[in-house]
């Protein structure tokens, strides 16, 4: 239950984090916010998008890309 519940909050941080990083380039974008005056927060979000990234290609290479209910379900069909 536990180890659930540290999964779930782990990939809820990871989505809040995109939704930071879509946010301010929305801002940017918008002209609502200049990356030159809010160096902080440019900093900030620059670091998140990293670790995002980072985040992303570590999980794409460990998560298992065949799904086992697919391929029963497949051979049992006959494909």
């Amino acid at each position: 239950m536990r180890s659930r519940m540290l999964e779930t909050m782990r990939e809820t941080f990871w989505i809040l984090a995109l939704a930071v990083i879509a946010l301010f380039a929305f801002f940017v974008a918008l002209g609502a916010l200049s990356p030159t005056e809010a160096v902080w927060a440019t900093v900030i979000v620059g670091l998140l998008t990293v670790a995002w990234i980072g985040h992303a290609i570590v999980e794409g290479r460990h998560r298992d890309r065949r799904d086992e209910a697919t391929i029963r379900a497949r051979e049992r069909r006959g494909f």
